[in-house]
C-alpha cells in the first residue's frame, strides 16, 4: 500500500484485479493479445496462420500507445512534460514576485504569487487524488502543475533575494538527491521493504504533527527567528539542520516508494491514462524535496 503519496493510493496501484473495473482494463488487455491470434486460426490454412504468426513475432514491440497500457518510459516521458509545465509557471511566478528577472533589485518582493500557488496546487491535488478512483483527468493534472510552477517560482524568487544564490544551490542539491536515488533503485541497490515503510509512515506522522506545531507557535509569536523553531539551536546546530536532513532522507526513500509503485502500476497491466498518476506523484515528491532543501539552505545561511 503507497502510504507515503496519496497519488498512489488509487487501486490500479494495489491490487491487479480492481484495474479491469477501469475502462480497457487488464481483462480487455488479455482480450486485445489473443485477437491477433484468433485471426490467424480462421485464417483458413496452416500456412497462412503461420505467415501471420510470423509477422507478428517480428513486428516492433507494442508501446504503451498501441497496448493503451502504462509503462516505465510513457510515464517518464509524462513526468518530463509535467515539470516543462511546471518550469514554464516558475518563470512567470518568478517575474511577478520580483517585478522582473533580477532579484538582486528587489527589496520587497510579493508573496502573492506563491500563495496563490500553494492554495491552488492544494486544492488541485485533492481533486486530482480523489478524481482518479473514476477517472484519470489530464487536464486537471496540468493545472496542479502550472499552479506548482507558480509556488515553486514565487517561493524560489522571495528566498533569492535574502539570500542570493540560493536557488542555484537548492536546485542542484534536489538533481542530486533525485539523481542518485533513481540510479540506486535502477541498480537494484535500494528497495522499498515493509519494514522500512513502517518507520517511514512514523516518521511523516512525527513531522506532520512538529509542522504544525511550530506554524501554531509562530502565529501566536511564542517562537522567533524566521523558521520559527527550526531556527533554534541544538548544542550550536540548528534545528532545522538537523531535522532537515532527516526530511531529506524521507524525501529520497518517498522517491523509492514512488518509483516502484510506477513499476507495480506495470505490471498490474493498469491503463495508459494512470502514467499520469505516476507522473503526477513524482512531482510532488520532488517539489517537497525541493522546497525542504531551499529551507535547510537558508537555515544554514542564515545562521553564519
Amino acid at each position: 500500500m503507497a502510504l507515503n503519496n496519496p497519488a498512489f493510493n488509487n487501486p490500479a496501484f494495489q491490487d491487479p484485479k480492481a484495474v479491469q473495473t477501469y475502462p480497457g482494463g487488464s481483462q480487455a488487455a488479455n482480450l486485445g493479445g489473443n485477437t491477433q491470434f484468433a485471426t490467424a486460426q480462421r485464417a483458413g490454412t496452416d500456412a497462412a496462420a503461420q505467415a501471420q504468426l510470423e509477422g507478428m513475432y517480428a513486428a516492433p514491440a507494442a508501446g504503451a500507445r498501441e497496448t493503451d497500457r502504462m509503462t516505465v518510459e510513457d510515464t517518464v516521458w509524462k513526468t518530463v512534460g509535467l515539470f516543462a509545465i511546471l518550469l514554464a509557471f516558475a518563470a512567470i511566478g518568478w517575474v511577478w514576485t520580483l517585478g522582473g528577472l533580477d532579484a538582486r533589485q528587489v527589496v520587497q518582493p510579493s508573496i502573492l504569487p506563491w500563495t496563490i500557488g500553494a492554495l491552488g496546487g492544494f486544492v488541485m491535488a485533492m481533486v486530482v487524488i480523489f478524481g482518479s478512483r473514476k477517472k484519470v483527468r489530464p487536464p486537471l493534472i496540468f493545472a496542479y502543475a502550472a499552479f506548482e510552477g507558480l509556488f515553486v517560482g514565487g517561493i524560489s524568487a522571495f528566498f533569492e533575494v535574502m539570500w542570493p544564490g540560493i536557488v542555484v544551490q537548492a536546485t542542484l542539491a534536489t538533481f542530486a538527491v533525485v539523481g542518485v536515488t533513481l540510479a540506486l533503485f535502477a541498480s537494484g541497490k535500494v528497495r522499498a521493504s515493509k519494514r522500512a515503510t513502517k518507520i517511514f509512515l512514523i516518521a511523516m506522522v512525527g513531522y506532520l504533527v512538529f509542522g504544525l506545531i511550530n506554524i501554531g507557535l509562530m502565529l501566536f509569536g511564542v517562537t522567533e527567528g524566521t523558521f520559527g523553531l527550526y531556527s533554534e539551536t541544538f548544542m550550536g546546530i540548528p534545528l532545522g539542520l538537523i531535522i532537515g536532513l532527516l526530511v531529506v532522507i524521507m524525501a529520497a526513500y518517498s522517491l523509492v516508494l514512488d518509483f516502484d509503485q510506477v513499476q507495480q502500476g506495470v505490471r498490474n497491466g493498469a491503463p495508459r491514462q494512470f502514467a499520469w498518476m505516476g507522473a503526477f506523484g513524482i512531482m510532488v515528491t520532488v517539489v517537497w524535496l525541493y522546497v525542504e532543501i531551499l529551507r535547510i539552505i537558508a537555515i544554514v545561511r542564515g545562521s553564519n
